[in-house]
């Protein structure tokens, strides 16, 4: 059976026709519509591992009942006087603590093959690093949420009221994000989960036991009083506390995002060459 030059010309047409696309291919997703997307995705990992929310709820919980009633009378001469100066350095404590679990979940990820199957999406590459920071902000703000209810619960009034506490949790988030982009660089270098929290509590814990979130640095050595006033965790709690109890200093705020700034430049492109170049 021979076939005609127009049944030939016929079929490569349907051919042609069938594989053609019946619809236009969508638009590439913008950087802030990416970022919200992988955003939601790690918002979604708390439905199916509850056991997430422990750190922004029971931990907290935990450290304000033991500083409020173990240490209160003696470093404050009554826990309701000690209430004033723990309950915004404790939203500091808790929330900078929570951020070492950015670099651990982003590890994870890695050492699974997700982040393999991401690099080869078309969408803005930061977006999944960005995202994951996004919904890391959300769990910071229910830290600081826990321990302030509580706090109030115990007797604690913030001489500012909700907006003097809104506007601490704000300045706090700020540094937050800002800190986990360094999280987010060992996340990447180390090779397991538990190296990760090792490496960042070997760093954190210096700094928010070393600062004025607890005690009073007068009651300390020259030398570490020396290494306190410099401490980015000592500005952020001054911050709080003022603008909490209402008794703020400028400065320290300018000091906080200073920080802040700081560790952006340095960790947000330091991380995505990682990204890029390693993962």
């Amino acid at each position: 059976m021979t076939v005609t030059e127009n049944e030939l010309v016929l079929s490569e047409e349907s051919i042609k026709a069938a594989l053609a696309p019946s619809i236009e291919r969508p638009s590439r997703a913008s950087a802030l519509s990416a970022s919200l997307t992988f955003g939601w995705r790690a918002m979604l990992k708390i439905k199916h591992v509850p056991m997430q929310l422990f750190d922004v709820t029971a931990f907290p919980i935990m450290f304000t009942l033991l500083f409020t009633y173990l240490f209160g009378g003696a470093l404050a001469g009554s826990t309701a006087e000690y209430l004033r100066m723990l309950i915004p350095g404790m939203v500091v404590f808790t929330v900078c603590t929570i951020t070492m679990y950015t670099g651990s979940a982003l590890n994870t990820d890695i050492h699974k093959g997700v982040f393999d199957r991401f690099r080869s999406l078309p969408i803005w590459r930061p977006a999944v690093l960005v995202g994951m920071l996004l919904a890391d902000a959300v769990r910071y703000t229910i830290a600081a949420l826990v321990v302030t209810i509580l706090g109030v619960i115990l007797g604690y009034r913030p001489g500012n009221g909700p907006l003097g506490v809104i506007a601490a949790i704000a300045v706090l988030l700020v540094f937050a994000f800002s800190l986990s982009w360094a999280w987010s660089v060992i996340g990447m270098k180390m090779q397991t989960p538990e190296g990760v929290m090792q490496v960042s509590m070997t760093f954190l814990f210096p700094l928010t036991f070393a600062s004025n979130v607890f005690v009073n640095p007068e009651t300390m050595p020259s030398w570490v009083q020396a290494f306190v006033n410099v401490n980015p965790i000592t500005h952020l709690t001054n911050s709080a506390r003022g603008l909490m109890n209402g008794d703020l200093v400028v400065s320290n705020i300018g000091w906080v995002l200073l920080w802040s700034l700081g560790l952006v430049v340095v960790f947000a492109p330091l991380t995505m060459r990682i990204y890029n170049s390693e993962r």
